[in-house]
């Protein structure tokens, strides 16, 4: 058996070598590679020869050269690894030589391969082993998929390969990333993750090479920032580029590197590099609008400080105080720089909610004594913004701000996530170890966000690091101190978690120093503001909002809170290009919301005679307005039940009967809504 299948893969490739067969089921690019390995390198398809390889003394001189690269490339390489989950594959990263410099791959598997040379120090090259994954994307410069008698060498169809190329700034191939696997079936989806990986280890290396410039992310969609997708610029403090990865070009039309360094980056965007910084640092680096020069193309982009220390600017910039401002009427509103995620206004916490202000106060005031912060809010209303505001003007303002999403996760990983690993501790496992994100908050602040998805199973070991202030990484016998600030966040109700068993009540008391409420948007007083700040931020520039439009988007509820408002707004400012924004720019949810208010017989236009005759009464706070609508329009929606529009808003009929009053609206016996 053995015999003939060896003739039959010896005689596939004669086939195509020697008499241009046409074989459907053979790439073009096999084909090809098997025709050097005939006529260019003499390779035998039955050879048994296993690839040179570099001696000890070599492999070390190697390793010295690469070291960059391979520093580098090892942390996303164990991420794919454990990405990939499967024990019957190797992650594998040769240089331009096809010399593996680093594999990542379970005990047994490493063993088994070494048998065919595929170890460390092995030369995997296409003139050494005929067609593989590394060995042939080196020649042919692009991603390549290998599957098993695509091999030219019959000891090797058993394997299936799939390699891409790792470029430098200059465009130039410097290594190949290959997960080379003992499955029968080509993943499509290895491919993508594969190549996604080789673009963040070449990020990583722009930063590395160049500790002295300003790394400058953009991209047409502002939730692309750091992510694989975005443009990356390497900026001199004079404005050269000296370097870009392949997204920057593409986005910015040139073909390589060569051509782009001929323009300084005030050529290519309509704004200075410190101009961008500037901005950047103020909106606590989310992204910012900018545009194209002598384009009408828009970006996002942030531009950050350099690796290797630059602070000419950051000098001038230093993290400013509260600045105290004012609106018509006098009221005053906190302006607090904070990291921001996407969705939330990126530098204002409140701009004269009262409820809010009073809560980003206390909780201030108890985290500069130390004490354990809960922090409740729906989804998208700014959970993250608020403690990193809260962080920022702790006394622990100068160490890590460190946030843990608990719900995205996997299960499988939030224990090593958390406390960390020592070396070996399982297979894939970085060899030096991984310190975890409690200790990489140690003298700052870690967040716990959505701490109400934490396995039951690691809320006991949350409890003994919260009350020893040690941790012990996966596998280690020693514990570490560790010293941080605690907040923890949540839209679910620990209570009622812990009283359906499904969360530890010695661990909901150990949090609980203090509950902090952020309001939804549905709720807040600075509705309007908070409209003006998102839609400039977006727009780049003030933009004009029709009557009909602002009253549409003051009285509808928003379930997704600022995250839903700023996708909205977004798509509105893009819609209306620099122009008024209408009602025919109103998105889909929103149109809806307001054509069934109108087919119920409450249009806008209602809802503003409705607040002229209040005020004939006693003005109205401008600040207020949003309150007051959404209360209409939920009284209108839920048909005038009370019980259901508290509900609604999460609040007691006693407290939602002092709203009314305080906006002036009472219910007939009817139970309609009346405005005196």
């Amino acid at each position: 058996m053995y015999s003939l299948e060896v003739s039959n893969h010896i005689e596939r490739i004669n086939q195509i070598v020697h008499h241009g067969a046409m074989v459907p089921d053979i790439d073009p690019a096999v084909a090809s590679s098997w025709g050097r390995c005939v006529n260019d390198y003499g390779l035998d398809p039955e050879s048994r020869r296993l690839p040179p390889v570099l001696t000890h003394a070599e492999r070390i001189e190697r390793a010295e050269q690469k070291r960059v690269l391979i520093t580098e490339a090892k942390h996303e390489m164990n991420i794919l690894y454990q990405q990939l989950a499967d024990p019957e594959l190797a992650v594998v990263l040769v240089d331009t030589d096809g010399c593996i410099l680093h594999m990542v791959a379970a005990d047994h598997l490493e063993s088994d391969l070494s048998s065919l040379g595929l170890r460390l120090g092995a030369v995997w090259s296409e003139e050494e082993v005929g067609t593989n994954g590394m060995g042939t994307c080196l020649i042919v410069g692009e991603p390549i998929a290998i599957r098993q008698t695509d091999h030219f060498l019959y000891k090797h169809i058993l394997l299936t390969c799939s390699a891409v190329p790792v470029m430098d700034h200059t465009g130039k191939m410097i290594a190949v990333l290959d997960v080379t696997s003992r499955s029968s079936l080509l993943q499509q989806h290895s491919l993508v993750l594969i190549g996604m990986t080789a673009r963040m280890i070449e990020n990583r290396l722009l930063t590395v090479n160049c500790k002295h410039a300003h790394p400058v992310h953009f991209h047409s969609r502002p939730e692309s920032i750091n992510t694989v997708h975005d443009g990356k610029l390497m900026v001199e403090d004079d404005g050269t580029i000296v370097a870009a990865n392949q997204s920057a070009l593409v986005q910015l039309g040139f073909p390589g590197m060569k051509e782009l360094r001929r323009y300084r980056f005030d050529e290519i965007f309509q704004s200075t590099l410190e101009a961008l910084l500037q901005r950047s640092m103020q909106s606590s680096f989310h992204p910012v609008p900018i545009y194209r020069a002598g384009a009408s193309s828009r970006f996002f982009a942030v531009a950050q400080l350099p690796p290797a220390g630059s602070t000419h600017v950051q000098n001038q910039a230093s993290p400013a105080r509260p600045v105290q401002l004012a609106s018509e009427k006098a009221t005053e509103l906190t302006t607090l720089p904070c990291k921001s995620t996407r969705g939330t206004p990126q530098s204002r916490i409140e701009l004269g909610d009262t409820f809010l202000r009073e809560q980003f106060e206390l909780a201030q005031r108890v985290v500069s004594k130390g004490v354990p912060v809960l922090l409740y809010g729906e989804t998208g209303s700014g959970k993250e913004v608020l403690a990193h505001a809260v962080h920022h003007r702790s006394p622990r303002h100068e160490g890590p701000f460190v946030a843990v999403n608990c719900a995205s996760l996997p299960e499988s990983l939030i224990e090593s996530e958390l406390f960390g690993y020592r070396a070996g501790a399982f297979t894939g496992a970085q060899r030096q170890g991984r310190s975890g994100k409690i200790l990489q908050a140690h003298g700052g602040t870690l967040l716990l966000d959505e701490i109400g998805d934490m396995p039951l199973a690691l809320q006991a070991r949350l409890l003994r690091v919260l009350d020893e202030r040690k941790v012990t990484p996966l596998g280690a016998d020693t514990s570490v101190d560790v010293d941080i600030q605690l907040i923890s966040a949540s839209h679910r109700n620990l209570s009622d978690l812990v009283a359906r068993g499904q969360f530890r009540e010695d661990l909901y008391y150990r949090l609980n120093g203090v509950e902090i409420r952020l309001p939804p948007l549905r709720e807040r007083q600075d509705k309007r503001q908070l409209i003006d700040l998102i839609l400039e931020e977006e727009a780049g520039q003030r933009v004009p909002l029709a009557d009909d439009v602002l009253m549409v988007l003051m009285q509808y509820a928003w379930p997704g809170n600022l995250r839903q408002m700023r996708h909205v707004l977004r798509t509105m400012a893009v819609l209306a290009d620099g122009a008024t924004i209408g009602m025919q720019h109103l998105p889909g949810p929103l149109a809806a919301a307001q054509n069934q208010s109108v087919q119920n017989g409450a249009p806008a236009s209602c809802y503003l005679e409705s607040m002229t005759e209040a005020e004939e009464h006693e003005p109205v706070n401008p600040l207020q307005e949003s309150e007051r609508i959404t209360l209409i329009q939920l009284l209108e929606t839920h048909r005038w039940n009370i019980s259901d529009v508290a509900r609604t808003l999460g609040v007691s009929r006693n407290t939602l009967y002092r709203k009314l009053h305080r906006h002036n609206i009472t219910l007939s016996t009817q139970g309609n809504p009346t405005v005196t």
